[in-house]
């Protein structure tokens, strides 16, 4: 005899359900792809006289949440077992999903994104039909680099120096979207804020990838710190960061002035220059200060933002 699924139970699972996806999506990195995206389509927009707001909050809020629950609930769902053996994983650096609910996060994190891809398309195409075609490929490029970094068959993310140019486009990939939808020309402050943010983008997965040497290694999983080393990753990564800086300075003000912001990056990685592979998990210390300065700089960077809506 089946029991039926009582008030209270269903809206247990429901809330357990939704509690999994929350801590899948990352909610400490939402913004961190939602800004770039809505910061990039409001000032070019701004600049070509071009009212966007419906297309603008609709793809604010998908790279705010959809976005990331894509980017990171494929990852949790075929990382599953590699996870189970990571002790970052459980926090703000990582969810670890129970096993029986991985097939219901697959399903959301494909399905959730559908509607809002759909709604911008169809909303780009209404308020600037010239870029409806370039936002589509942006967009298709984007999404396919996210499902890409994980999935199986592509794994991006074990292909040495592929895995951070991947990681760097989940994030630099919103604002390219954001330029291309608002009608951005590809000028010299436009060409060097991105090429200066793919470089911070891959530094960053770099430096992050410091701290899984030994247990990639073990596991057989590459990437560019097992290929480099941890020491020669810990200098590429400062090697980047520096370029960002030289790269956004010709940018013309005020963007030239976020070239002051890699230096928090380079003060927090330069201890780890030296660090051996089997030590390589201390860089974890340096990674966990990366996430918060984070924060600081992009309060910087969205004051750099208003000062460009003003100029422009």
């Amino acid at each position: 005899m089946t029991t039926a699924a009582t008030p209270s139970s269903t809206r247990t699972r429901t809330v357990a359900t939704a509690l999994t996806l929350l801590r899948a999506s990352r909610p400490l990195s939402w913004i961190d792809t939602a800004f770039p995206f809505a910061a990039a389509v409001l000032l070019a927009a701004h600049h070509h006289g071009i009212s966007l707001a419906p297309f603008v909050v609709v793809g604010t809020l998908f790279f705010l949440v959809p976005y990331n629950l894509l980017m990171y609930g494929v990852n949790d769902v075929f990382d599953h077992e590699s996870d189970l053996r990571n002790p970052r994983k459980g926090g703000v650096e990582g969810a670890l999903v129970d096993r029986s609910a991985l097939r219901t996060l697959l399903w959301w994190s494909v399905g959730l994104p559908v509607p809002f891809v759909v709604a911008m398309l169809v909303l780009v195409a209404r308020e600037n039909p010239a870029r409806a075609g370039w936002t589509a490929l942006a967009l298709v490029v984007v999404l396919f680099a996210v499902v890409a970094y994980s999935a199986p068959g592509l794994r991006f993310k074990e292909r040495p120096f592929l895995d951070s140019a991947t990681s760097s486009s989940h994030f630099v990939g919103p604002c390219v979207v954001g330029l291309v939808a608002g009608g951005a020309a590809a000028d010299r402050t436009t060409v060097a804020v991105v090429v200066a943010f793919f470089c911070w983008g891959v530094a960053a997965q770099a430096f992050g990838a410091v701290q899984d040497v030994v247990p990639d290694r073990e596991a057989g999983i590459a990437s560019v710190a097992t290929v480099l080393g941890a020491r020669r990753t810990v200098r590429f990564a400062l090697a980047l960061w520096a370029l960002a800086g030289v790269v956004v300075l010709a940018a013309g003000l005020p963007a030239a002035f976020a070239a002051v912001l890699v230096v928090p990056y380079l003060v927090l990685a330069w201890p780890y220059r030296s660090v051996t592979d089997d030590a390589s998990a201390a860089a974890n210390r340096g990674w966990r200060t990366f996430l918060w300065v984070n924060y600081a700089c992009g309060f910087v960077v969205f004051w750099l933002c208003v000062a460009g809506w003003s100029a422009g």
